[in-house]
């Protein structure tokens, strides 16, 4: 459940979730050519149902990310807290990283053909990148990463691995050789 949907009656959240759990299993095992009427009848509920919570499937990818993003979240936080700046960067990385591996869902509406609606799940991507933020400063300001790296370079090493965690290919080593770009030079 979102922040922006605090007043749902507990079936209707329950609805909700199985709507969101029925169509990421669809949406990773077919793509974009799922329709409605499919994820309504997977989560064992009307078409209408569907409709009252997703107006279409824009709104429903969107809040398939939301759901990543805020989970995300949660291990930013957790990253955060770790005293040392390499570590909490790389814990970052690799939790992020290794959670979405599973999820075919969140790959496809990231690295997909349609741009997400990103206004659905504004206040659930901007806590997680407030977090990222302050840990790649943090990672760079102890001289771990390189002087010029960014956050924005945080999502272009995760989207790079996640483009390759499809057919065999090894997103660990990816993300070996992309680190090892962008760590400062004689730092740990």
């Amino acid at each position: 459940m979102t922040t922006r949907e605090p007043s749902l009656r507990a079936d209707a959240r329950r609805n909700r979730e199985a709507i969101l759990d029925a169509a990421s299993d669809l949406f990773a095992r077919r793509g974009e050519s799922v329709q409605m009427d499919e994820i309504a009848e997977r989560a064992g509920l009307g078409v209408g149902t569907l409709y009252r919570h997703f107006a279409d499937k824009q709104a429903l990818r969107a809040a398939i990310i939301g759901r990543r993003f805020e989970a995300m979240t949660g291990l930013a936080r957790s990253a955060e807290q770790i005293e040392d700046a390499w570590e909490a960067f790389e814990t970052l990385l690799h939790g992020y990283l290794e959670s979405v591996q599973p999820d075919a869902a969140f790959r496809l509406a990231l690295l997909g053909p349609h741009e997400p609606s990103w206004e659905a799940i504004d206040a659930a991507k901007s806590a997680f990148r407030t977090i990222v933020d302050r840990v790649v400063r943090r990672a760079v300001d102890a001289g771990h990463l390189r002087a010029d790296f960014q956050a924005s370079d945080f999502i272009l090493i995760t989207r790079g691995a996640m483009a390759n965690m499809t057919g065999g290919q090894d997103w660990r080593r990816f993300l070996v050789l992309q680190l090892d770009g962008v760590r400062r030079r004689g730092g740990r």
